[in-house]
C-alpha cells in the first residue's frame, strides 16, 4: 500500500538568502514539516505555488518586484484555502491591517522564537489563525485610538447579526483562543464550539478567524 506523506508542505518567501537558509534549518528540524521550495519575491511565489502546491506559505512583506502583501492578495484570490503566515520585521498598523484583510492566516514577527514559529505553523496548517502578542496588542491599541468611522459602524452592524453566545465566541476568536481553549473557558464541547464558529463566519460573511478578529477590533474603535 502506498504511504501517504502527512508532512506540512511549506514554501519560503523572503528576499534574504540567509533568512531562508535559517528558516529551512529550523523547520526541517521538525520531521512533520517539509520545505518544498524557496522564493525571493512575490512574483516568484505566484509561480511556485502553482507548480509546487504547498499547503502553507511563509511570507515576508518587504521584497523587490512584488511585495508579500500584493502576492498574498493574488494567491488568496486564486485559492482562498491556501494558508499564508506572514513573518516579517515590519508591523506598522497599515501593513498588519492590509495583510489581515487580504485573508492571511497569521502574522508573526521575525524575532519569534523557533519553537513558537514551528508551533504556529502547525496551528495554521490545522486551520487556526495566529497573531503574535505584539501584533494583537497593536491592533487593540490602534482600535482604541481611532475615532468612530464607517468601518466601526459596518463592523458593529455585522456583529449585531450574532446571538449573544456567538458574540462571545467572536470575542474569544479575536483574543486568539484556540477551539479547545474556547471550549474550556465556556464549558461547552469542542463540537459546539466548531458549530458556533461556523455560524459566526457565515453570518458575518467572512472567510477566516483573523477576519473575525479584525471585525471585532474595528467595532471597538
Amino acid at each position: 500500500m502506498e504511504q501517504i506523506d502527512q508532512r506540512v508542505k511549506i514554501l519560503l518567501v523572503d528576499d534574504e538568502n540567509l533568512v531562508r537558509v535559517g528558516l529551512r534549518m529550523i523547520l526541517e528540524g521538525d520531521p512533520s514539516i517539509q520545505v518544498v521550495g524557496e522564493c525571493s519575491n512575490g512574483r516568484e511565489a505566484l509561480e511556485a505555488v502553482a507548480t509546487l502546491s504547498p499547503e502553507l506559505v511563509l511570507m515576508d512583506i518587504r521584497m523587490p518586484i512584488m511585495d508579500g502583501l500584493e502576492a498574498s492578495a493574488h494567491l488568496l484570490g486564486r485559492d482562498p484555502e491556501l494558508k499564508i503566515l506572514v513573518l516579517t520585521t515590519f508591523n506598522t498598523d497599515q501593513m498588519v491591517l492590509t495583510a489581515l484583510k487580504a485573508g492571511v492566516s497569521g502574522f508573526l514577527l521575525k524575532d519569534t522564537p523557533p519553537a513558537e514559529l514551528v508551533a504556529a505553523i502547525h496551528r495554521v496548517a490545522s486551520g487556526h489563525t495566529v497573531l503574535s502578542e505584539q501584533v494583537t496588542k497593536q491592533l487593540i491599541a490602534a482600535a482604541s485610538q481611532h475615532p468612530a468611522d464607517s468601518r466601526k459602524v459596518l463592523a458593529t452592524e455585522k456583529l449585531e447579526r450574532l446571538t449573544e453566545r456567538e458574540r462571545e465566541i467572536a470575542g474569544a476568536m479575536a483574543r486568539g483562543l484556540s477551539n479547545a481553549e474556547i471550549a474550556n473557558a465556556m464549558f461547552i464541547s469542542l463540537a459546539t464550539v466548531k458549530t458556533h464558529i461556523g455560524r459566526v463566519l457565515e453570518k458575518l460573511d467572512l472567510g477566516n478567524r483573523v477576519q473575525v478578529a479584525l471585525c471585532v477590533y474595528e467595532s471597538e474603535s
